[in-house]
């Protein structure tokens, strides 16, 4: 066989001359999808007149030539790959071809083509390698340059269509491998401080992944393949043809940069993309981070998309699962359930909020994922539901719901890349795909905030020994889903870039809990959180065992409560900055600080009292919520209460207290009642005596409330501010609303001593029977004289039942204890109530302890006994 040599200095040169016009042009006017279908176009003629130069003379052989991969999708970017495909009829063409074959691809390297040039007969073409998954791609976009197009047409209508069609699920399961492998090998998330537009999740390959599958599928539905490849992806937004504009612009950009196919968009490279405003529809100069901002708003819908469609895959299927029922009605709602996934009805609409965020409550729960085609549907019905969009107590139900789920984060997550959060919480669009452009921060800070909300769910699984500790405080937080929205709304003031953005976040939630109704007091925790959420941060970089600093801290903080929501706060802020920015030794520094704040509070309850003239900035706050005629008065009352008290009460009820106390000489019993959420919060104000908060429980118990805190505390004037949480166990307060006036007139004459309590306990007593005990807690009492300089502190652990307060205190009055302060507190059937006790203005001695400890253990082992 006669070689073959083909002179290309003349397509060399026009290969260049035309190739610097597609520079210039792709930076004249940044359209690097433009530029990459030119040099489709260029690299088509020159090679169509290789082929023309090698062929010449000879009789038209068997064979043809097509384009493959990104070359056969006219997406040529300025350094990549020449993919090509020499298809033969059979071994006899391939043999007469040879010379010239080799002689194009020399000529493609000597024109400055990279070849990456493929050889098949129709025989081998029909054949899948499933170790050469690559191949069968490339072939899925395909095109025609020479040769014998009825070969081409054997191939395209019938040869490729039957090797995919027989092969289809080894493809796609195949294809779903590779591409979460390669999401692992980047962690699984778009955001990287230096991503590769190619490879990176939201790149380049993702898109085309998304083709490929919306291709299979099509193919597998209708038999033939779709008349426009991009057809099968179009998106009604056009959101994704949006995003691979710019990544293409990006793409070229870095390519043109660089002089060959590299792909990473470092830091200098972002620098410079912002500077000549590189994807974006303005010209100019844009700040990196806005550039960023922009990568990242792109990348996330390509992701998405991929994922959505990797998710479509159908799983192996089992014998069983072949007759178990797949599509289940969500009922009140026009979405179904299938394996999983949620589907929306064919031809269903919708303009029903209500029904929206059922979803994304199921999806937050149980984990499921929408399909592609019902997060089009909710997209495009965004405008009529903005319309009705849910205010109060409904909205924050359903946020509620949606934030308390395990699977919150994901279901977040869909909610924003949908619009719907932004929709019902546009304080959150300020920070949507926001970047922090250093080193430190990897996250935007949407993308931040979501995780803070997953590491907190997370810690119901720990893996780390620090995990396993910070783990214990989560179930000791009283509202959970409150502490959960401060994390979504903690960060948005950043969206402000100016001033301090803890403040500013403070300002846009006080905004949006407004809008939800909030009383005072949720209000006021939720924004506290926020207030305080950089804090701890700075605390720990300080000297953790700094007594000054503990104390400066636990200040701020103000209360246990607020101090466990805090640290968990931390740990999961900065646990969302970046992978690494967690290490053991500063969760330990953060466990070791939250332990020494939890013991100076424990220890300080009853010695930090409030002394106007120490700090007179509580007392000129209340005089400007009272008249001046009770500026002396109110100064009296704050003297020497526990600042306990103080910060955890809100100045109205403090004031409310105060003006109570007032009245005493009228009535020495003052009562104030109020709802709180799920419970009741009774205060009593009262002039010291003893037996006081025995009887107080004792009447609680009487009537059939379960006591779950409860706080003792006293001023120098000898005023008692009593306070006691309870659920109302039989709902007769809420079911007979008359009950209220006749139940506080029975604890007012209880108080007073007018009416003993006793008689009513015993009328309950059967229901301290053990067989109504499900889980038998022991009774376990600890002295601590060391804990407070003022008090002996006494823990008791008990069982919760029906009067055990009451014989608690009975049994420390009996023995000339005072209650200098008292925390009384509940988990399930535990109860975990502390005391700050003196005898005779000091702590308990040796002697007393064991005594008091003697009669406590028989007092409580005896009302646990079954009733004779």
């Amino acid at each position: 066989m006669t070689p073959v040599a083909l002179a290309v200095d003349d397509l060399r040169d026009q290969y260049l001359r035309e190739m610097a016009l597609v520079r210039q042009t792709c930076e004249r006017t940044g359209d690097g999808t433009a530029a990459i279908r030119r040099r489709s176009a260029v690299v088509d003629r020159i090679l169509i007149e290789m082929w023309r130069r090698a062929f010449a003379g000879q009789a038209a052989p068997n064979v043809s030539l097509l384009a493959l991969g990104g070359y056969g999708r006219k997406d040529l970017f300025p350094y990549s790959d020449i993919d090509v495909l020499f298809a033969y009829a059979d071994d006899r063409a391939e043999e007469q071809s040879r010379e010239a074959v080799r002689a194009i691809i020399q000529g493609m390297w000597d024109i400055g083509l990279r070849a990456s040039p493929a050889s098949r007969t129709l025989k081998e073409a029909g054949k899948f390698d499933p170790d050469n998954l690559e191949f069968t791609l490339a072939t899925l976009d395909r095109r025609f340059l020479a040769g014998q197009f009825p070969l081409y047409q054997q191939l395209h209508q019938t040869i490729l269509p039957g090797l995919v069609l027989s092969e289809w699920n080894t493809i796609t399961q195949k294809l779903g491998e590779i591409a979460r492998a390669r999401h692992a090998k980047f962690g699984n998330t778009i955001f990287h401080l230096e991503p590769n537009l190619k490879d990176c999740p939201g790149g380049l390959r993702d898109y085309h992944l998304a083709v490929w599958f919306a291709l299979l599928f099509h193919l597998k539905e209708t038999r033939e393949w779709p008349r426009q490849r991009g057809g099968v992806f179009q998106s009604a937004r056009g959101d994704a043809e949006a995003a691979f504009d710019f990544l293409t612009a990006a793409r070229c950009f870095l390519h043109f940069r660089h002089g060959r196919d590299d792909n990473t968009l470092d830091w200098q490279s972002q620098d410079e993309a912002a500077a000549n405003s590189i994807g974006l529809e303005t010209r100019g100069t844009a700040d990196p981070a806005y550039w960023m901002r922009t990568y990242y708003r792109h990348a996330r819908i390509v992701y998405r998309r991929a994922a959505l469609l990797m998710e479509h895959l159908p799983a192996p299927v089992s014998f069983y699962r072949q007759f178990r029922r797949r599509r289940t009605p969500i009922a009140g709602t026009d979405f179904i359930l299938d394996q999983g996934r949620i589907d929306i009805l064919p031809g269903a609409q919708f303009s029903d909020t209500a029904a929206i965020l059922r979803i994304f409550s199921l999806m937050a729960t149980h984990g499921y994922t929408l399909s592609q085609a019902a997060e089009d549907r909710i997209t495009d019905a965004l405008p009529a539901l903005a319309i009705h969009i849910p205010e109060g107590p409904y909205l924050w139900n359903s946020l509620r719901e949606v934030l308390l789920g395990p699977h919150a984060a994901h279901a977040l997550r869909t909610m924003h890349a949908l619009g719907v959060l932004e929709m019902l919480i546009p304080e959150f669009h300020g920070i949507d795909a926001l970047v922090i452009r250093d080193s430190y921060h990897r996250y935007t800070v949407d993308e931040h905030t979501f995780l803070t909300i997953d590491n907190v769910h997370s810690l119901r699984q720990p893996t780390q020994d620090y995990e396993h500790r910070l783990a214990q405080l989560l179930p000791e937080v009283d509202r959970l889903d409150l502490f959960l929205l401060s994390l979504l709304l903690h960060d948005t003031g950043k969206g402000r870039r100016s001033g301090e953005h803890a403040q500013q976040s403070v300002e846009l939630a006080d905004s949006f809990l407004a809008r939800l109704d909030f009383d005072t007091e949720e209000r006021e925790s939720v924004l506290k959180l926020i207030r305080l959420h950089l804090e701890m941060s700075l605390a720990i970089r300080r000297d953790i065992f700094d007594i000054e600093n503990v104390r400066a801290f636990a200040d701020k903080v103000g209360n246990p409560s607020i101090l466990k929501m805090l640290t968990l706060m931390t740990y999961a802020d900065i646990k969302a900055v970046n992978p690494e920015a967690l290490t053991p030794w500063k969760a330990e520094t953060l466990w070791q600080f939250y332990m020494a704040t939890a013991n100076f509070m424990d220890r300080s309850v009853d010695e930090v009292r409030y002394h106007a003239a120490i700090d007179p900035t509580l007392l000129n706050r209340l005089r400007s919520m009272v008249p001046a005629s009770q500026y002396e008065d109110l100064g009296r009352f704050l003297e020497g209460l526990p600042q306990r008290y103080l910060q955890t009460r809100l100045p109205e009820f403090i004031r409310n207290h105060f003006l109570l106390s007032t009245r005493l000489d009228e009535d020495p019993v003052q009562l104030e009642l109020r709802p709180l959420r799920q419970l009741f919060e009774l205060t009593v104000i009262v002039r010291d005596r003893k037996r006081l908060f025995a009887d107080v429980a004792g009447a609680l118990a009487a009537w059939g409330m379960n006591i779950v805190k409860a706080g003792a505390y006293s001023n120098d004037a000898g005023v008692v501010v009593d306070a006691f949480q309870f659920t109302d166990v039989f709902r007769t307060i809420e079911l007979n609303p008359t009950e209220k006036d006749r139940f506080l007139a029975h604890i007012h004459d209880v108080v007073a001593q007018k009416v003993p309590v006793e008689q009513m306990l015993e009328a309950r007593a059967h229901l301290n029977h053990s067989n109504n005990i499900k889980v038998e807690v022991q009774t376990r009492l600890q002295f601590d004289s060391d804990a407070s300089s003022h008090s002996t502190l006494l823990q008791v652990v008990a069982q919760d039942i029906p009067g055990l307060l009451r014989q608690i205190a009975l049994t420390l009055s009996k023995h000339q204890c005072n209650i200098e302060v008292a925390l009384i507190d509940t988990e399930g059937e535990t109860a975990i109530d502390v005391f700050y006790l003196t005898s005779q203005g000091a702590k308990l001695s040796e002697e007393t302890q064991q005594a008091l400890a003697a009669d406590l253990k028989y007092a409580l082992d005896a009302m646990r006994a079954p009733a004779a």
